[in-house]
């Protein structure tokens, strides 16, 4: 199979869907976020740092650096069940109060910088705040990995 030119760099016409994109999320006052199946996605970070209110849609999902943020500060949240019911979503998200969309989106502005990615890294950029939940879950990771070593009754600990 040839090579061809720029198979390994993002075509010209991709790019300037990406840069439509984040016009479009920094043009609009909600964002859609459904749940995916990793924690975190690049359309959640996009979202906040172009100030576009997170409108996140899950039943359970965990989120980057909610040891740290309080993401019901300045997102809003759905479950699946809501969201699936016809116009329930769009109603809530029509007659939100401007009062309370615009104090959510001074939020996103102070925010913002913890979900960018910087080179060098900066202080409580996103590099810098992966590093610090990683540092932060390695004991609870320890802890699992020897409880299940010792354990007869693997979920001993669920059952209390």
């Amino acid at each position: 199979m040839r090579k061809e030119e720029g198979q390994n760099s993002i075509p010209s016409n991709g790019i300037a869907l990406w840069v439509e994109a984040k016009q479009g999320m920094r043009s609009s006052r909600f964002c859609l976020h459904p749940a995916g199946d990793t924690p975190s996605s690049c359309r959640l970070f996009d979202a906040i740092v172009s100030h576009c209110v997170p409108v996140i849609v899950s039943d359970r999902i965990e989120l980057p650096f909610e040891d740290e943020i309080d993401y019901q500060e300045f997102s809003l949240f759905f479950s699946v069940n809501e969201a699936v019911w016809p116009g329930y979503l769009m109603q809530k998200l029509e007659t939100f109060p401007k009062e309370r969309w615009l104090k959510m989106w001074n939020k996103l502005k102070q925010v913002a910088h913890h979900f960018e990615y910087q080179y060098p890294a900066k202080k409580d950029d996103a590099v810098n705040m992966l590093w610090r939940q990683i540092h932060r879950k390695i004991p609870a990771v320890n802890l699992a990995i020897h409880r299940t070593k010792r354990l007869k009754i693997p979920d001993w600990w669920e059952r209390r």
